[in-house]
């Protein structure tokens, strides 16, 4: 049998047999493989024969993500419709357009199945958790449309009476239109006046085509005093920078960095829907073993400088004149940056604080009754004596080990509690980190994982190397989506409801997740369970965040999703969607490592992924034999998937990582969206020695195993986090020569960060991949140059997922899919 390849694929669904398999009738969409021998894309695993033993599993033939995606692709691409319940969407990396129809779009929330078995026992018997992965502000595609925002004046939002639920379409108008029947608790409440309308002879409202909130999945209210603080409209949201100005920042080239670049960064201020301006305040805070503030009210000539000293009571020295419109005092802020660098320029400060600078932050946007975020930028571990004060407890042997929560949660409670004081006055910290030595990220990172803030590190910072990078992070998380001041709830009909909550937030309840800021590149999972049985034919999902936009408008975003129940596990298989289930398992698995060993937590993903994979092969394909590994179609790159989740840094980093290193990466995946969780998982792996250089597209990539990778080639290997160029021994002059200026590789001096520019097609072409793929992304990341056969090679290889590990002992993709059989053989015997 030819091995398959692109133009000998059977179409979808279609069931390719085996030689020797025997020949079973098979379910439409199901994936069959052979222990030895060949498989096709639909074709069986029967148990391995005795001796002579088989050739071991041809890799080629197993499911892979590229071949799926650019299947999906062709497919499912192009508009995508949200008119039906339970319509499972395109894959995360298809790209589509979502027509609101009724249910919110799958950017802004997605499940880990749209058939919802009827019973909690159907439910656990699959294995398959019911989970959201909810990102209210998702970033919309070209031609979406952004939800709209309705004003309902004095009357406000309109709900249920008894479940608090916002009007949607699936509310129904009953008594001639004069009450609504709530279709979340089944309670009626009567219709106000001010929104009453008659119903036509299908029981419709007149007006349905005319209101967002009767015909949308996804919307806005406007909020009435009621919904803010104190009963009083918020003011506009300010950003707050707090520099730390100890000698490792100023020696590293920050302070002046920041200080020139500072201009830029603050024209990037978001603006809301329909405005022109940022109408944003900024503010300014330096502290090294004190906290400096300043003044800069427009009418002065010279900004003016307050210290304060005593640290055990922060409290905020001026008022008027510290919060400042960018333009009206933008000379005034520009003779501060050139001050600043002078001031601490000469400084030999070493040990410094950073709760009492986050306290001084605080304090100031308190006082100005102003919601808003922090930028840190901290460079060392709080030594000096002050509150928050923090011991070096760094045991890199830990880590991998039952002890590694030890050094893993945090030493001491202060910043937890400051996190839930900030949080309390809808202020968020976001943590950019310049650490040349162990600062206890595990400690002070919980302000930003509390407050819904975020963790970027620069480890060994130089302004000339790294600059550039910190400035792009910089201004794209300055000018992205983001509301402020947040409390979301997720409502459930009857039948379900939410029980686990994860992501970058603070719950003092059980129901309400409270967030200081969210932004388009986060997301939350909620896993929601049954309490009893589903008896209607639809299980609804409303979303309700309630928020202060960047303009300082109270608001409510709603998001609905209904989805279809189900009685037959069959039917749940087919439904099921696996980039956010496996979301979903990377953030609860993390939040479980906080109380458990890492052995626990990876043994129970993989042990709840053979239940899944045994339910399916027991239940839905029970006529064939017992030897063969048969995958449902939705979920055939679970184990690949699961294997590469075991193998990343966040849950397995050993004794090779730092323990600050292995915190980022933590806090990086718990706040992580869809979108950046796919390739954060399954790098993507390009080649670039074959280019056509009249387009300007990125290549299509390639499995990410060595295999692929060829001696006269070069690849660009990236996650979001790292990116990696490497280059054959044997690649062709000509390419080192475009691209590089070298004859050959290894005269290319791999020492350099970038690429050199040259006036040629190719390397135009190059230079075009690596920014289109830097726009696409996060986070700005640093271009490591690679030699074949280089000392850095082992770091590229161990993102190279399919492989087996060449330093931690981590299994291939083959060697696991095989471990898997036999777990599912010996749970079904």
């Amino acid at each position: 049998m030819v091995p398959p390849t692109a133009g000998n694929m059977p179409p979808r669904g279609y069931n390719q047999m085996v030689p020797g398999a025997g020949y079973n009738s098979m379910q439409p969409g199901q994936q069959q493989f052979q222990a030895g021998g060949m498989m096709g894309p639909g074709g069986h695993y029967p148990a391995a024969p005795s001796p002579p033993q088989p050739k071991r599993l041809d890799p080629e033939s197993m499911p892979n993500p590229i071949q799926l995606m650019a299947e999906n692709q062709e497919s499912c691409g192009g508009i995508f419709s949200t008119n039906h319940a339970g319509q499972v969407p395109p894959l995360v990396a298809t790209r589509f357009v979502t027509q609101d129809q009724g249910n919110a779009g799958p950017r802004f929330v997605r499940s880990s199945m749209y058939s919802i078995p009827q019973t909690a026992d159907l439910m656990k018997q699959s294995a398959v958790p019911f989970s959201l992965i909810i990102s209210p502000f998702a970033r919309l595609a070209d031609q979406e449309m952004a939800p709209p925002i309705v004003d309902f004046g004095e009357l406000g939002p309109i709900r249920c009476i008894r479940c608090k639920a916002y009007i949607c379409p699936h509310m129904q108008f009953v008594d001639g239109g004069r009450r609504f029947q709530c279709q979340f608790c089944k309670a009626t409440t009567d219709v106000p006046p001010g929104y009453f309308q008659h119903l036509d002879h299908t029981g419709q409202r007149m007006d349905k085509y005319e209101r967002p909130e009767l015909v949308l999945g996804a919307y806005e209210f406007v909020a009435t005093k009621e919904y803010c603080r104190n009963n009083k409209p918020p003011c506009e949201p300010a950003m707050l920078f707090l520099i730390d100005v100890s000698y490792n920042n100023v020696k590293s080239g920050l302070v002046q960095l920041l200080c020139t670049q500072m201009k830029h960064i603050i024209s990037q201020l978001p603006r809301d829907q329909g405005q022109t301006r940022s109408s944003m305040k900024v503010g300014f805070i330096t502290y090294n073993s004190s906290v400096h503030f300043y003044n800069l009210k427009s009418s002065l000539a010279q900004p003016q400088m307050m210290v304060v000293g005593d640290l055990q009571e922060m409290f905020m020295p001026l008022l008027d004149g510290f919060l400042v419109d960018v333009e009206e005092s933008a000379t005034v802020i520009d003779a501060l940056m050139e001050q600043i660098p002078k001031m601490f320029g000469d400084t030999r400060e070493t040990e410094t604080i950073l709760l009492p600078a986050l306290q001084a932050g605080l304090e100031a946007l308190k006082a100005s009754d102003c919601v808003g975020k922090l930028y840190v930028f901290h460079s060392t571990l709080p030594n000096a004596e002050a509150p928050g004060k923090l011991k070096a407890r760094e045991d890199r042997k830990l880590l991998g080990t039952e002890k590694e929560k030890t050094v893993l949660t945090p030493q001491s409670t202060v910043y937890n509690m400051l996190a839930q004081e900030c949080v309390g006055a809808g202020v968020s910290v976001d943590l950019f980190v310049f650490n040349n030595a162990y600062i206890d990220l595990a400690t002070i990172g919980q302000v930003a994982r509390l407050t819904g803030g975020e963790v970027y590190k620069y480890t060994y910072f130089q302004a000339d190397i790294d600059g550039h990078r910190l400035v792009a992070d910089l201004v794209r998380n300055i000018s992205r989506p983001i509301a402020f001041d947040a409390v979301m709830r997720v409502r459930t009909s009857t039948g379900i409801r939410p029980t686990d909550f994860f992501g970058h937030f603070f719950m003092s309840n059980t129901k309400d997740m409270e967030i200081a800021s969210i932004d388009c590149d986060k997301s939350v999972a909620v896993e929601i369970k049954h309490d009893d049985k589903l008896t209607d034919e639809l299980v609804l999902i409303q979303v309700a965040l309630l928020y202060t936009s960047c303009s300082g408008q109270r608001r409510l975003r709603v998001l609905n999703l209904s989805l279809k129940t189900c009685s037959e596990l069959l039917e749940l298989f087919r439904c099921c969607d696996l980039d956010s289930t496996l979301l979903f398992f990377a953030k609860q698995g993390l939040a479980k490592l906080m109380d458990n060993t890492p052995k626990a937590v990876k043994d129970a993903i993989v042990q709840r992924s053979v239940q899944l994979l045994a339910c399916y092969r027991k239940n839905c394909a029970s006529a064939t034999s017992a030897g063969q590994l048969i995958l449902p179609e939705g979920m055939k790159l679970l184990p690949l998937y699961v294997n590469c989740l075991l193998k990343n840094d966040a849950f397995s980093g050993g004794s090779d990582l730092s323990i600050d290193d292995r915190s980022y990466v933590i806090y990086y995946v718990m706040s992580m969206d869809l979108p950046a969780s796919v390739h954060y998982f399954y790098p993507r792996l390009i080649p670039l020695h074959d280019l056509q250089l009249e387009t300007d597209t990125i290549p299509a990539a390639i499995r990410c195993t060595g295999e692929k990778m060829l001696e006269d080639g070069a690849y660009i290997l990236e996650n979001g986090v790292h990116m990696f160029m490497w280059l054959g021994l044997s690649l062709s002059p000509e390419f080192t020569q475009s691209v590089f200026g070298a004859q050959c590789t290894q005269q290319i001096d791999t020492d350099r960060t970038g690429l050199p520019v040259f006036d040629n097609p190719l390397s135009r072409r190059v230079r075009g991949i690596v920014d289109r793929l830097q726009r696409e992304k996060r986070r700005c990341m640093r271009l490591t140059l690679v030699k074949q056969r280089d000392k850095l090679e082992s770091v590229l290889r161990h993102f190279l997922v399919e492989d087996r590990g060449t330093t931690d002992g981590s299994v291939s993709y083959v060697d696991f899919l095989c471990h898997m059989h036999k777990e599912i053989r010996q749970m079904l015997s």
